[in-house]
């Protein structure tokens, strides 16, 4: 039985090296963006709630203080209904389920850009596939990340150093790559 060359043995051309430092450039983009907008589409998330439970508390509080007979409770009532204005217009105007879906949305994509990217270099580059068709297929992966880059909402700086010090401390690593 003929010996199966393992990727550590294959001799690769300058070009082919080239492909494969790209594909793991592109990876590598792609996960911070996508590890960003779900930070940032986790924030959205739990702004909604930290605005929206205050919310419908004092709107409660308001009701029965509007229902009580003597007055000082109508002046409560008054001041609690007008936070309840404040608050619900800030839910309107920064819509945070809205970007909270926008940014997961954006993050799964670019994660999907990702596994794309790294299965191109880690399984297709080692393939007997000439330079020209490697060349061609890696910029068929560049056209997706501009897309996305186009097409995606920016991610807030604050986002993307929470997903910049996760990815350091390991949270995007998988167990089969460690040695």
């Amino acid at each position: 039985m003929a010996e199966q060359i393992t990727t550590e043995e294959k001799v690769l051309s300058k070009t082919h090296e080239e492909i494969i430092r790209e594909a793991k450039r592109i990876e590598e983009d792609a996960l911070y963006s996508s590890k960003g907008h779900y930070s940032a589409s986790y924030f959205w998330t739990n702004f909604h709630l930290w605005i929206g439970i205050p919310i419908v508390i004092l709107a409660a509080i308001a009701g029965a203080s509007s229902l009580a007979k003597f007055d000082p409770n109508n002046i409560v009532a008054g001041i609690i209904a007008i936070a309840i204005a404040a608050l619900s217009s800030v839910m309107t105007f920064l819509n945070p389920n809205q970007k909270s879906s926008i940014h997961l949305n954006a993050g799964n994509r670019y994660n999907s850009l990702q596994n794309r990217a790294r299965m191109f270099w880690s399984i297709d580059c080692w393939q007997e596939e000439s330079d020209a068709v490697l060349i061609s297929r890696l910029k068929e992966i560049s056209i997706l990340k501009d897309n996305l880059n186009q097409n995606s909402p920016q991610i807030p700086q604050w986002a993307y150093k929470i997903a910049k010090k996760g990815i350091a401390l390991g949270e995007a690593g998988h167990l089969v790559d460690k040695k």
